[in-house]
C-alpha cells in the first residue's frame, strides 16, 4: 500500500494544502487561501498532473457558487468545520466509473430507515470484564491486528503499528476496548487544532462482539477528550453500506449530511461513504 502525504503550497497569490492519496486514485485539498480563480486552476492542473479519478476540495461557503460553475458536485456538509462556519465537500470525477454510484437505492434504503427511525439511545454499564481505555504506543501491535482482522483492505495502513505510531506522534487519539488482554473494538480522533475540528474515525469492532455496543463507549470516551481540549466539532465519514456504523452515530445525536461516491477502498472494495456532524458545546 503507498502512504498519502500532504503537502502545502505557497505562489504569489494563494496557497494550497493538498493531500495526494494514490492508494486511493484521489487528491483531497484540505485548505487554501487566496484568489479563488487561480486556486481552481492549480487543482485542476495537479488532479491532471497526477492522472487522478476523483479530486475533493474542503470548500468555503462564499466560493459555493464558484465551485458549481467549474463542474464540481456536492457531495456533503461539514457543520461548524472552519471555526464555526460550516464545510462544504465539492468532487469532481475524471473518469466516468468513479462517477458512477451503483449502490444508491440499497444506501438510500438504509439511511432512510435509520433517519426515519431516529431516536437517541441510553448508554448502559459496560458489560463485565471489558476495559475502556486510551490507546498509548504500548497498544499498537494490538491495535493493528484488530484492524487486520476487520479490515481486509482500508485507506490507511493500519494493519502496520509503526503508522498508528506515526499517527499518535502526530496529536491523533486512540481509545479502545480491551477484553482478556487483546483490543476487540477501538476508534480514533483525528484533531485539526487550528480549525478546532475533529474527525471521529478508524472504528472497528470484531464480528464476535459487535451485540454489545462498545463502539458508543468509546465514541462518548472521544468526545469527552476532544471537549475538554477546546474541540467542539466532529465529524464522522461512515461507509454507506454499514448499516450499524450509521445507526451508532445518528443515536449519539449526529446529523447526516450527505454522501461522498466512490470515496475510499475500504472493507473489501470501493466505497460510498456518508458524512455525518455534531457540535459538542
Amino acid at each position: 500500500m503507498i502512504e498519502g502525504r500532504l503537502e502545502r503550497y505557497q505562489e504569489p497569490d494563494f496557497s494550497v494544502t493538498v493531500y495526494f492519496d494514490p492508494f486511493n486514485r484521489r487528491i483531497r485539498i484540505d485548505d487554501y487561501l487566496g484568489d479563488i480563480d487561480k486556486i481552481l486552476l492549480y487543482c485542476e492542473s495537479i488532479a491532471k498532473e497526477e492522472k487522478t479519478e476523483k479530486l475533493v476540495v474542503k470548500t468555503k461557503f462564499e466560493h459555493f457558487k464558484k465551485f458549481i460553475e467549474n463542474g464540481f458536485r456536492l457531495e456533503g456538509i461539514i457543520d461548524g468545520y472552519f471555526l464555526g462556519t460550516d464545510c462544504y465537500f465539492f468532487s469532481k470525477f475524471y473518469t466516468v466509473n468513479r462517477s458512477i454510484n451503483t449502490q444508491w437505492i440499497k444506501e438510500e434504503e438504509i439511511i432512510q430507515s435509520i433517519v426515519l427511525n431516529a431516536k437517541s439511545s441510553l448508554i448502559g454499564n459496560l458489560p463485565t470484564d471489558y476495559r475502556l481505555k486510551k490507546l498509548t504506543e504500548l497498544d499498537t501491535e494490538k491495535l493493528a491486528n484488530l484492524y487486520k482482522q476487520v479490515f481486509e483492505i482500508y485507506p490507511t495502513p493500519l494493519n502496520k503499528p509503526e503508522y498508528i505510531k506515526k499517527t499518535m506522534n502526530n496529536g491523533t487519539i486512540y481509545y479502545g476496548m480491551e477484553y482478556n488482554g487483546a483490543i476487540i473494538s477501538a476508534a480514533s480522533a483525528e484533531v485539526n487544532d487550528f480549525y478546532k475540528n475533529a474527525e471521529l474515525t478508524d472504528c472497528a469492532t470484531l464480528k464476535d462482539y459487535r451485540k454489545y455496543g462498545l463502539m458508543k463507549f468509546i465514541l462518548i470516551q472521544l468526545e469527552g477528550e476532544l471537549k475538554s481540549n477546546g474541540i467542539y466539532c466532529a465529524y464522522s465519514i461512515a461507509r454507506s453500506l454499514s448499516y450499524g456504523m450509521n445507526a451508532v452515530l445518528q443515536q449519539l445525536n449526529y446529523s447526516y449530511r450527505g454522501r461522498l461516491i466512490n470515496n475510499c477502498f475500504i472493507y473489501d472494495k470501493l466505497e460510498d461513504m456518508n458524512v455525518w456532524t455534531k457540535s459538542l458545546v
